[in-house]
């Protein structure tokens, strides 16, 4: 690129010869042809010097500058993209941590429930054993009370009549007489009362 910026100075300078022969007569001894091959020269000299300059130093700082910040930005980009990868890694591994804690709290839950409603069965099991065997019980003697209790009223009655007759007449009443009317009652009353 210099060489390039060099030559077109040059031929700059050649191009507008013309026209520094008429700039010469109005009193600019620069433009004056005389001093145009020490002009040309020296012009030739700085620029090759600043080219020299230019190429050789200045140049090579600034390549071996912008070739470190390209490694630098590339090192940065390489470590960015590593972190980056390792970012989704963990990410995925911390997707599949929750999926899993997910599935394992899911299964626990379960199970728990699971033990909990066979508890409640088995208890329920028991409990609806136990109030059946009560049921049984209190049946039981429900029929046993209801067997003893015509003969337990028949005594009862027998009894109270004798005491009543007893103290209305003044006599003692033979007992069997009573306890034939009593079980004459008892059986003319039985459907009534104890569904015989």
């Amino acid at each position: 690129m210099i060489k390039k910026i060099f030559f077109q100075i040059v031929f700059f300078n050649f191009f507008f010869i013309g026209k520094v022969f008429t700039a010469e007569s109005g009193g600019m001894p620069q433009l004056n042809p005389e001093f145009w091959i020490s002009q040309i020269f020296w012009l030739t000299i700085t620029f090759g010097i600043l080219y020299v300059v230019l190429s050789k130093l200045i140049l090579p700082k600034i390549s071996a500058n912008l070739e470190l910040r390209k490694s630098q930005i590339s090192d940065n980009i390489e470590a960015a993209d590593k972190q980056r990868e390792g970012s989704e890694s963990k990410l995925k591994e911390y997707d599949e941590v929750i999926a899993k804690s997910k599935t394992e709290a899911k299964n626990i839950f379960n199970q728990a429930r699971e033990k909990a409603l066979n508890d409640i069965n088995a208890k329920r099991n028991v409990l609806e054993k136990q109030i059946d065997d009560e049921v049984k019980k209190a049946e039981e003697e429900i029929n046993k009370l209801k067997l003893e209790a015509p003969a337990k009223i028949n005594k009862i009655a027998i009894e109270t009549s004798s005491e009543l007759l007893q103290k209305l007449i003044g006599t003692e009443i033979n007992n069997s007489s009573i306890s034939a009317i009593v079980d004459d009652l008892s059986r003319k009353n039985g459907d009534k009362y104890y569904g015989n």
